[in-house]
């Protein structure tokens, strides 16, 4: 677990492998504007005026790729903006024009844009922050809004965090035009993080007055390797480019704090706390709003209801001031406020979305408190004017608003609590860290306490007992016992010695220990888990696609039920169609057919199909953080849950993968002690475990008892030994799914399988075979040696079982899963190891890319088809199956090509990554049962459908009330997942424990 690496291959990648890509790969898009400078093409900007929709970019799109000589065209609705790629040979910027102004649009080239841009080197991922989005119809606004943006490769926003994940190309566009494009949409908008090495945000203290801007303007002029930094006094930060390899952003702090004689202060700025902090002020503002509303909806409630039964506030109530009654005076007053002041939000958001052709549930809040405030306003004047006083509904539009606000609040609270694991995880990591200074002779000077965040590579700290580790690295210095259960699920204390390798976030116990940083900030195991786990929560399952195609059209249908709930009364009532008892006397038929039509409006709630999904998988693949099982995303969460078969490789995954040698036969006369010299000195150059396990045993072999036991002795020792013990090897080669081969003193030795052996032409004695047979029918692996042409001997070598192997696989059998083991070893070994753990289907001597072909072939009746692997060579098989699965000790490519990464190394987490998808989707379909059945059952209720037969009539209040508290449910109902247990074994297998 310590050498964790959970990367991302970015495209274009040389040998190093980037950090955890927030995104994950993404393919070149289209318009994406890199020019091929090297053809001779070149790309403007022009200015379009007079687009108004997504069918005007369509059409200037259209007329510019049918221009010859353009290479592509990518139109912007929101800039007022082409990027148009051409082959100056062929097209001049006037045939540009000339072709937009031919569709029906203005154009004008601009200026800047008129040299050609250099290629991106590199995209940046960057994490936005955006508020005011209510439903899946926003979401879907926000996407489409982000997608068509010049420059941006890839977005993704999730309803349930808030936040929006974009890769664009910082030379097309930057994260400013980003925010100002989701604002000019309607919403919020906020950078929190981004994936630029050489940028941070500072957080200063001190930063009052223009004379101290002025002076930390001086000073950031001042500094070396400072590129660019721009100023917010009103949120005293500051955004800082530099150059890493000229200062770090320790030194910057340290400067801003020394050439200011400590007036400013500078810190670095969290974006995990950032974001805790406005998840905070958004339910501080929503409950400010709610209680507004509340303190100005109680009077008119109560004048409405329970004045009209205490006759001195009635009689106060009808008095007139001119020609209005002080009670309508006074609702009037009251409800204006809470319409236009606290429902102000509602009508922006209304606004905003109307305006880009897109419709939410802010939409429906404004048509139904309109309707009701309108109608109530023209009913109070008519009184006013004519004497005859219809009633008012006031209260309708104050109660809607009210109950909605407290929906939200409600809501808020609720999908704060669907991130608590991301919220456990940031604050394992400590706040501080105590740095060791040095002298430049390398001697120790003393200590100072620094921000966590600022801890650099190779930095030496101080972790006293009790305390976190604040950052990966190595010890240096003392001996102690660490907790790492909090990370890697192991519950005994780890020892820790000078050379062992520590994890960021883990306990102390006991020692104190002085560690040298060798990972930090996104570098750090931790980090990375994190930043899965929120990969994971930003991704969308496939099933949401259901909930954003009805999001799409919910709104538009419901206002068309609305309006045919109102046409359908009022007809019918106009013609006499019902007693005109159902009417009451103050009313008529006008207002008595608007209350259901407004009821339709008010109760209809898309929110709660948007967030069935979205909360679902953020609460579940928190959870399986929490029990060692990280998710990459909501598609691999969905595949998981319908798994019927399940690919184990042995090596690593079923054993232990610490192979150990039990047996050394020598069929050639040679001495035991040279013989293992020989294929030491083979096996020397190989990164194979057994290979390991041989040089190992040859090596304790000639030197048990012969070294000091102390360890940094040993370890000087052991390399000395090694260069003057093994032999001298030639032109080594390593024969994948075989052996190795080399040269050793003039001549060839093999050492590896039968396969090998024999396309060698190396015959193998009838003693040997037998030999070998025996050893592989009690699975143990044979290494036969062939040296010179000569076969010499063989190493048995076994790799012990994992102690839940056999019940695993038998608890999957349980579950209705399939188990199969593919291996490259033999089939005696093969067939003995699965015969252990109980697998019946067995696949050996399987080289590394036939293991693809084998989950092929499994995929070919539609069966979905997970891997368990942990090496490299398992890798292609995890790639090409619909679930896989790598296991935490194994090596980094094969978690970069895994859907699920079992932290713990313990495959009973391989049951609880299908048992956790199967409950979550359960969970989601409970939760779309609930919202679909709400809307089927709600609206016809609410549209009077009950009324001719049991009078029941559902207020419009009422129906905002139903309507608040139906997202809520549904929020509730995914946290239930936080109750979620790993399953017992015992209960799996049906197991009563006496």
């Amino acid at each position: 677990m310590a050498h964790l690496q959970l990367t991302a291959v970015a495209g274009g990648r040389d040998d190093e492998m980037e950090e955890v890509a927030l995104l994950g790969p993404y393919g070149d898009a289209e318009g994406s504007g890199e020019v091929d400078e090297e053809a001779g093409f070149r790309r403007v900007q022009v200015r379009v005026t007079g687009m108004t929709c997504s069918a005007c970019t369509g059409a200037v799109e259209g007329a510019l790729s049918a221009r010859r000589g353009v290479q592509s065209a990518s139109v912007s609705l929101l800039q007022n903006r082409a990027h148009v790629v051409f082959d100056p040979a062929l097209a001049k910027e006037e045939d540009i024009v000339e072709a937009i102004e031919d569709a029906g649009f203005e154009a004008e080239i601009l200026p800047d844009s008129a040299v050609s841009q250099p290629k991106s080197q590199k995209a940046l991922s960057g994490q936005f922050r955006i508020g005011g989005m209510t439903c899946a119809a926003c979401v879907n606004s926000v996407e489409g809004i982000l997608k068509k943006l010049p420059g941006v490769k890839r977005a993704v926003v999730a309803l349930a965090t808030s936040l929006g994940e974009v890769e664009y190309d910082p030379t097309a566009i930057s994260k400013d035009e980003i925010v100002q494009a989701i604002e000019d949409a309607g919403f919020e908008a906020a950078l929190l993080q981004s994936s630029e090495q050489d940028k941070a945000l500072l957080g200063l203290t001190g930063l009052h007055t223009e004379r101290d801007a002025d002076l930390l303007h001086d000073i950031l002029k001042k500094m070396e390797g400072l590129r660019q930094f721009v100023v917010n006094s009103a949120h005293t930060e500051v955004e800082i480019t530099f150059d890493p390899e000229v200062v770090g952003l320790r030194s910057i702090v340290d400067t801003i704090e020394m050439e200011s004689s400590g007036r400013l202060n500078a810190h670095v700025q969290n974006p995990y706390v950032l974001s805790a902090s406005n998840d905070a002020q958004d339910a501080s503002k929503m409950f400010h709003l709610l209680c507004s509303s509340l303190f100005l909806s109680i009077p008119v409630f109560f004048m409405r209801m329970v004045c009209p039964h205490i006759p001195f506030m009635n009689s106060f109530l009808l008095m007139h001031c001119g020609p209005f009654r002080i009670g309508d005076l006074l609702k009037w007053l009251l409800v204006s406020i809470v319409q236009f002041v606290v429902g102000k939000r509602f009508y922006v958001a209304a606004y905003r979305a109307l305006r880009h052709g897109s419709t939410n549930m802010d939409v429906l809040v404004v048509l139904g408190t309109t309707a009701s405030y309108v109608y109530s306003v023209c009913a109070l004047l008519y009184g006013a004017f004519t004497g005859f006083h219809p009633p008012v509904y006031f209260e309708t539009s104050a109660m809607i608003i009210t109950f909605v606000l407290f929906g939200k609040y409600l809501e808020v609270l609720a999908k704060g609590r669907t991130s608590d694991a991301i919220k456990k995880l940031v604050e394992l990591v400590p706040a501080t860290a105590i740095l060791l200074l040095k002298y430049k002779d390398g001697k120790y000077a003393g200590e100072k306490e620094i921000d966590a965040l600022l801890i650099q590579p190779g930095d030496a700290l101080k972790v006293l007992p009790g305390s976190k580790i604040p950052a990966d690295g190595v010890v240096i210095w003392g001996t102690s016992h660490v907790d790492e259960s909090m990370v890697t699920g192991e519950s005994l204390p780890i020892s820790k010695e000078v050379s062992s390798s520590v994890i960021g976030g883990t306990m102390n116990l006991h020692g104190v220990l002085h560690i040298q940083a060798a990972k930090v900030g996104s570098g750090t195991v931790l980090s990375q888990i994190i930043s899965l786990v929120e990969t994971a929560q930003m991704s969308k399952a496939p099933i949401q696609k259901f909930a954003d195609y009805v999001a799409g059209i919910f709104v538009p249908i419901v206002i068309t039920l609305s309006v045919l709930t109102f046409c359908t009364w009022f007809v019918c009532g106009s013609l006499g169609a019902y007693p005109n008892s159902w009417v009451s006397e103050t009313s008529n038929c006008f207002v008595f057919s608007l209350m259901f039509s407004i009821s339709v409006v008010v109760i209809a709630c898309p929110c709660a199909l948007g967030l069935a999904t979205p909360t679902a998988v953020m609460v579940a693949t928190g959870v399986g953080a929490n029990h060692g099982v990280l998710v990459k995303g909501g598609d691999a969460l969905e595949r998981a849950q319908n798994v019927k078969y399940i690919i184990f490789d042995k090596t690593g995954t079923l054993t232990q993968g610490k192979a150990t040698v039990t047996t050394t036969k020598v069929f050639s006369g040679m001495d035991i002690g040279d013989f293992l010299t020989l294929v030491a000195s083979a096996e020397a150059s190989s990164e194979h475990p057994l290979a390991k396990a041989i040089l190992d045993y040859a090596f304790h072999f000639h030197f048990f008892g012969k070294l000091s036991s102390s360890n940094d002795d040993l370890k000087k020792r052991k390399e000395d030994v090694f260069s003057q013990w093994l032999l001298e090897v030639a032109d080594f080669s390593a024969l994948p799914g075989k052996g190795v081969q080399c040269w050793i003193d003039g001549k060839k030795i093999l050492v590896g399988n039968r396969t090998l052996i024999s396309e060698n032409g190396v015959n193998i004695p009838e003693e040997a075979e037998n030999f070998l047979v025996d050893m592989e029918l009690n699975a143990k692996t044979g290494i036969l040696v062939a040296y010179d042409g000569d076969f010499i001997g063989l190493v048995g070598v076994t790799d012990p079982l994992k102690r839940e192997a056999a019940v695993v696989i038998e608890g999957l059998k349980k579950m209705g899963v399939y188990p199969v083991m593919v291996t490259g070893d033999n089939w005696r070994t093969a067939l003995a190891v699965a015969k252990e753990v109980g697998i019946e289907d067995v696949r050996a001597e399987v080289m590394p890319a036939g293991k693809a072909d084998v989950i092929r072939s499994f995929q070919k009746d539609g069966s979905v088809v997970a891997m368990v692997g942990d090496g490299i060579n398992d890798s292609p098989a995890l790639a090409a199956a619909d679930v896989g699965m790598a296991i935490g000790a194994g090596t980094d490519i094969a978690i970069e090509a895994a859907d699920y990464v079992l932290v713990r190394n313990n495959l009973e987490d391989v049951i609880t990554a299908i048992d956790l998808s199967r409950k979550t989707f359960s969970r989601i379909r409970w939760n779309y049962f609930f919202a679909m059945a709400y809307n089927i059952v709600a609206i016809p209720v609410a549209a009077g459908a009950l009324f001719p037969f049991t009078g029941l009539q559902m207020p419009p209040w009422l129906a905002g009330a139903c309507m608040a508290f139906s997202s809520v449910s549904v929020v509730c109902s995914s946290l239930l997942l936080r109750r979620y247990r790993k399953p017992r074994l015992t209960t799996v297998l049906q197991i009563t424990v006496e």
